[in-house]
């Protein structure tokens, strides 16, 4: 029987733990931006709060969870491909500098997509974002017969409102 090197098995360990995983973490934007898509450089700009407003001047509100909540370093990690300190350290260096003020910070996930919700030009993350369901369709009436002058008309289908946020795809 042939014995495996011990190399050989640090390499496989190596490579299996720099691959990229599936990102759990969806991006989420107010419904009022423009755009899909975003730069992994300008998603750092944003959260690192060096970008201060989006393309069409909208000031931009930048939404986090505390350092220490695993959604906020997964996000860090995966997304912005840094550690949630080296984000930190941009943040105090602004705020100790009188430069800048850091971004604000939320408490729970659902808290994130109520404020990103509700403010024109923000920005957050959750995890795997799902849109609100439509709203229930009422039940089907009986087709009326031939010459019921009593018959009911259908109600208009209402559309869907639409999704309060939108996600960004990071590119």
């Amino acid at each position: 029987m042939r014995r495996s090197s011990p190399w050989a098995v640090l390499a496989i360990v190596m490579l299996s733990a720099a691959a990229p995983a599936a990102s759990a973490v969806d991006v989420l934007v107010n419904a009022g931006q423009a755009g899909q898509d975003i730069s992994r450089a300008r998603l750092r700009g944003i959260f690192g709060m060096r970008l201060r407003a989006w393309p069409d001047g909208t000031p931009v509100r930048v939404f986090v969870l505390e350092d220490k909540d695993s959604l906020h370093q997964d996000f860090c990690k995966t997304e912005l491909q840094m550690y949630p300190y080296q984000l930190r350290q941009d943040w105090d260096r602004l705020l100790y500098s009188g430069t800048g003020q850091p971004p604000v910070q939320v408490g729970s996930e659902a808290e994130m997509l109520k404020r990103v919700s509700e403010t024109p030009g923000a920005i957050g993350y959750v995890r795997e974002y799902q849109p609100p369901a439509p709203p229930p369709r009422p039940a089907a009436q009986p087709t009326p017969q031939k010459g019921a002058k009593d018959a009911v008309p259908p109600p208009p289908e209402e559309p869907a409102p639409p999704a309060p946020v939108k996600v960004l795809h990071v590119r």
